[in-house]
C-alpha cells in the first residue's frame, strides 16, 4: 500500500496517521490500566502507567507535527483536502492529551472515587476505551479509503464503524451524566476541594470519548465530500 502511494502521490500520510493513532488509543489504554492501580491503591502503579501515557502522547506529539509537515508539501496529490487530515490528525492527537492530562490528575491527587462513584467511573473509563479503539479501527481503514478515493463499499464499512462509534460515546455520555448525578448526591459528604477534582476528572475522561467521536465525525466529513 505504501509503496503503491509513493509511485503515485509521493510519500502518503496514510501509514503515519495510523501509527499516530495506535500512539493515541495505547494512551487511553493505558489509562485504564492506571485507574485499576488507582482502585487497588497502587500508586506506584499508577505513577508507571502515567509516565508512559506522557511517553506515548510526546511520541504522538513528534509524530503530529511530521504529519503537519508532510501534508504542507505542494507536490502531495490527495483524494481528500489537506485541511480534513489535519482535523483528523488533531482529534485523534487530543485523546492522547486528555488521557495525560487525566492520568497527572489522579496520580498527584492519589484520586479515589468514592462508592457507587467508583464503579460509574470505572464503566467510564472502559466504555471511552473502546470509543478510542472504535475510533482506532476506523483510522485503520484509511488506506483502502484512499485505494477508492473514499466511495464505494469500503465507505460504507467505514460509515458502519462509524455509526457503532456514535452509539458508544452517546452510552459514555449517559455514563459521564450519572457520574455527574451521582457526585452532585454525595457533594455534602465530602470535602469541597476533593469534590472540584472529581469533576474535573470525570470531566477530562468526557473529552476523550468526545475526541474518538470527533476522530469519526472527521472521517464522516471526507466520505461525504
Amino acid at each position: 500500500m505504501s509503496n503503491y502511494f509513493s509511485g503515485i502521490f509521493g510519500s502518503s500520510p496514510v501509514e503515519p496517521m495510523q501509527a499516530h493513532m495506535e500512539l493515541c488509543h495505547q494512551a487511553m489504554q493505558e489509562l485504564m490500566t492506571l485507574t485499576e492501580a488507582a482502585e487497588a491503591d497502587d500508586w506506584e502503579a499508577a505513577e508507571e502507567r502515567a509516565d508512559a501515557i506522557s511517553g506515548l502522547e510526546h511520541e504522538a506529539d513528534n509524530l503530529k507535527h511530521k504529519i503537519r509537515r508532510g501534508l504542507s508539501k505542494q507536490n502531495l496529490m490527495l483524494p481528500v483536502y489537506r485541511e480534513d487530515l489535519l482535523n483528523l490528525v488533531q482529534a485523534q492527537d487530543n485523546i492522547a492529551n486528555y488521557s495525560k492530562k487525566t492520568a497527572r490528575l489522579l496520580v498527584w491527587r492519589k484520586m479515589k472515587f468514592p462508592a457507587p462513584l467508583a464503579d460509574i467511573f470505572r464503566d467510564l473509563v472502559s466504555r471511552t476505551l473502546a470509543a478510542t479503539k472504535k475510533a482506532r479501527k476506523s483510522v485503520r481503514e484509511l488506506d483502502e479509503l484512499f485505494e477508492t478515493s473514499f466511495r464505494g463499499a469500503e465507505a460504507e464499512r467505514v460509515e458502519s464503524i462509524i455509526d457503532k462509534l456514535d452509539e458508544i460515546e452517546t452510552e459514555t455520555d449517559q455514563l459521564e451524566r450519572t457520574a455527574r448525578q451521582t457526585l452532585l448526591e454525595l457533594e455534602t459528604q465530602l470535602p469541597p476541594v476533593e469534590v472540584m477534582f472529581l469533576y474535573q476528572a470525570i470531566g477530562l475522561v468526557g473529552e476523550i470519548a468526545d475526541m474518538a467521536e470527533r476522530v469519526g465525525r472527521r472521517l464522516e466529513s471526507m466520505l461525504a465530500k
